[in-house]
């Protein structure tokens, strides 16, 4: 299946891939080929690749879109996992933290579960 991920700055991977397991925000969902059409938003983790280059890929949120023939990632911010350093980490953390400062009603519970993420993100990465 085909594998794209992309943010705002550039394409990352644009490759057939035999499989790939995304941090959907409902837990992380593994992809192959066939598999029924799907759009999901991200939440910070890490993006695993089998298959083609392989490899790990951090991404602090965004959607993929899912169908038969591959899978689309439309990341606000991803990186090779090699290229992650804890100052991109805690960059982050401090911005999900500003986000839930000023968030109200349900924006309140989103920017909570983003900071929730990102500390599983940076225990995950160390």
């Amino acid at each position: 299946m085909r594998l794209d991920i992309v943010t705002p700055e550039r394409q990352l991977l644009s490759e057939d891939v035999t499989s790939v397991q995304l941090p959907g925000m409902e837990g992380d969902m593994g992809i192959m080929e066939n598999h029924a059409p799907l759009v999901t938003t991200l939440r910070p983790g890490v993006l695993k690749v089998e298959g083609g280059s392989g490899g790990e890929y951090v991404v602090f949120g965004g959607f993929a879109e899912i169908n038969a023939d591959g899978t689309s990632v439309l990341a606000e911010k991803a990186l090779p996992r090699a290229e992650v350093t804890r100052e991109h980490l805690d960059a982050a953390l401090d911005e999900a933290k500003a986000a839930a400062e000023i968030a109200e009603g349900n924006a309140a519970v989103i920017a909570a579960q983003r900071i929730n993420d990102m500390g599983e993100l940076i225990n995950q990465i160390g």
